[in-house]
């Protein structure tokens, strides 16, 4: 009778296990998904933003069409990047580096530094920034997290299956880590 009983116990305490650790890696999963939401809110919200800024440099800066040209391109690659990690952080850092080179112009137009709907812009552009460094810092913490249970013991071999797959991190590459060079 106490062997059934003990037997019975293990088998109790095994499934609660499994049901907490699949419960666990579900909620990681949504998590990740919910993080990713939030970056895809926001790069969704300065893609937006870009074609009222450009259209006020245009006013100012008009032989500056290479740069204009560039952000647009820029933004356009944003917009057609797949929804993946990689590959928005490639588009968005180009996007980057594109408007760092349209902000440089404001430099060189006075006129254009002082104007009320490009400060406006330009501000409204930096506080979408700012959002999307935290979306993506809270994205990256969500996602180790979410790895980090899947690789630890004894979760593992339940994770693997149950076919629960790493994610990936959202990083920046290498050139978007340099300052850009700006010549006028």
């Amino acid at each position: 009778m106490w062997i059934l009983i003990v037997i019975l116990a293990i088998i109790v305490l095994i499934a609660l296990w499994a049901m907490l650790s699949y419960n666990g890696l579900i909620r990681g999963r949504n998590q990740v998904e919910n993080a990713w939401s939030q970056i895809d809110v926001q790069l969704k919200r300065r893609v937006d933003l870009i074609p009222n800024l450009v259209e006020t440099v245009k006013g100012y800066a008009a032989h500056e069409k290479e740069t204009l040209d560039a952000v647009i391109r820029a933004r356009n690659a944003a917009i057609a990047a797949p929804n993946t990690p990689v590959a928005q952080a490639d588009a968005n850092n180009a996007l980057t580096g594109a408007l760092s080179r349209l902000f440089a112009l404001s430099e060189a137009y006075p006129d254009l530094k002082a104007n009320q709907n490009f400060q406006a812009l330009q501000d409204e552009l930096v506080a979408t920034e700012n959002r999307v460094t935290y979306s993506r810092q809270f994205y990256n913490d969500t996602v180790l997290n979410y790895n980090n249970k899947l690789q630890q013991f004894p979760t593992v071999f339940f994770a693997r299956m149950m076919k629960f797959d790493r994610r990936e991190y959202f990083e920046a590459d290498e050139a978007s880590r340099e300052v850009p060079k700006v010549g006028f």
